[in-house]
């Protein structure tokens, strides 16, 4: 059966996703959203104890599980400090260059539900004032929070409720353009989650059913390595939904579908790999097949906290991951529309 994906539905959706700040540890409020989503679409969400959103599909056959996932975490930083001068000292959260994240715009959100906005800036970041500014290392000890508010100190900060751990949210700049392209921050996961929603709205708008019962883990943990760690014990087969990567030795394009055959935890199953690629063949889905030696997925952590499963690995083409990424429509509705034919099958 060859079903239809509402392009529209799934950028919109993925547009409100990306504007909508997650960093890993603070995703209650995504999270929210995506219940609320499923649960208007018609399908049930449970949660596991981490936080992470369970959503359920019935199959035809109930006495096997398929699970899917995709994590809406993303990469972000936490207060490290207060400085005497009233900036904020960052740690990371997830593993991302410095210099990406170098004069962006951010949000502070304290624990008291407040939030102020601000820049991402090195110590040095004038060139009128720092003969290094240039060449200054770009490392977490080197940049700093210029906060919008008039602080000059620690104690101006701190009245502002601000305090050492609250979390700070990246600009995500997410922008749709006439050309099909969405270049924006944390494509890296929430591109394939959309994709995932396609597939939740085809099933609802064309009143389909997969062949066996599907489990959708939408991951709150991944960037740190243990989104996955733990899922439902029915699920027998897991496809990671995640970005692809693109750069040197690799053949993914912005408009493929990625299939990853091997990453950093070493080879994905087999069968399930080929047959992804046989269902992208069959189906006329631009895809590429690549090894990605520093890459980890949802479907890692699950195998090595212990799961009896097989899995896969699969997502849209995405540039410059961890960065300022992009990807294309064809890619994020490629996806949605592989993940259809794999589970109808």
């Amino acid at each position: 059966m060859t079903v239809n994906i509402d392009e529209k539905y799934v950028v919109s959706f993925l547009k409100k996703l990306l504007d909508t700040p997650s960093p890993t540890g603070y995703t209650h409020h995504i999270i929210d959203m995506i219940r609320e989503e499923a649960e208007s679409l018609g399908f049930p969400v449970t949660f596991n104890e981490k936080g992470g959103a369970i959503i359920s599909m019935e199959g035809e056959n109930d006495s096997y599980t398929v699970g899917l996932s995709g994590h809406v975490d993303t990469l972000g930083a936490m207060v490290r400090s207060i400085t005497p001068h009233g900036t904020l000292k960052i740690t990371s959260l997830g593993g991302f260059a410095m210099s990406s994240i170098e004069n962006e715009y951010c949000i502070i959100h304290t624990r008291g539900g407040k939030t102020y906005t601000g820049t991402i800036l090195t110590q040095h970041p004038s060139v009128h004032v720092y003969a290094d500014a240039r060449d200054f290392k770009r490392s977490e000890e080197h940049m700093e929070v210029r906060i919008d508010e008039l602080v000059s100190s620690r104690e101006d900060v701190e009245g502002l409720g601000i305090r050492t751990g609250d979390y700070i949210s990246f600009d995500a700049r997410a922008v749709v353009t006439d050309s099909g392209y969405i270049k924006s921050r944390h494509l890296d996961d929430k591109a394939s989650v959309a994709a995932l929603f396609g597939l939740l709205e085809s099933a609802k708008r064309e009143g389909w059913k997969p062949k066996q019962n599907v489990k959708l883990l939408i991951s709150n943990y991944e960037e740190v390595g243990h989104g996955a760690a733990y899922i439902p014990s029915d699920i027998a087969e897991l496809i990671a939904v995640d970005m692809g990567c693109m750069g040197e030795d690799l053949t993914c394009k912005e408009t493929d579908v990625s299939i990853c055959a091997k990453d950093s935890s070493g080879p994905y199953d087999y069968h399930m790999t080929g047959k992804l690629i046989e269902l992208c063949e069959a189906q006329g889905i631009e895809h590429a097949v690549d090894i990605y030696p520093f890459y980890g997925s949802d479907a890692s952590a699950a195998l090595r906290g212990g799961s009896n499963i097989r899995a896969a690995l699969i997502g849209p083409g995405v540039h410059a991951s961890h960065s300022m990424e992009r990807t294309h429509t064809r890619a994020v509705i490629g996806t949605a529309r592989l993940l259809c034919a794999y589970v109808q099958g």
